[in-house]
């Protein structure tokens, strides 16, 4: 686990459609910032989630498919802030 004083967006940003670190670190230091860091830590929980689901092998192969994808995909909305509250800083 990331200890405090370690960079929050320190994650693989290589599969991420509509990364901007600039907007991350915006975010980070918003009014919304504690909202933001929550979401990441949440994302790297279903990372670890969507990895356990993904060693599975008592589900049918295309389930198991779909379901560690849409894991990941609420982790990447999480990380490029689609899911901060809209507005001004």
């Amino acid at each position: 686990m990331r200890q405090p004083d370690e960079d929050p967006l320190d994650f693989d940003t290589g599969a991420l459609e509509d990364w901007d670190e600039a907007r991350a670190r915006k975010a980070l230091s918003g009014r919304h910032g504690r909202l933001y860091r929550n979401h990441l830590h949440v994302a790297m929980k279903l990372d670890q989630w969507a990895s356990a689901e993904g060693r599975r092998t008592d589900i049918d192969a295309r389930y198991k498919a779909g379901y560690v994808q849409a894991l990941g995909d609420v982790a990447a909305f999480l990380r490029q802030t689609y899911y901060l509250p809209e507005g001004p800083d």
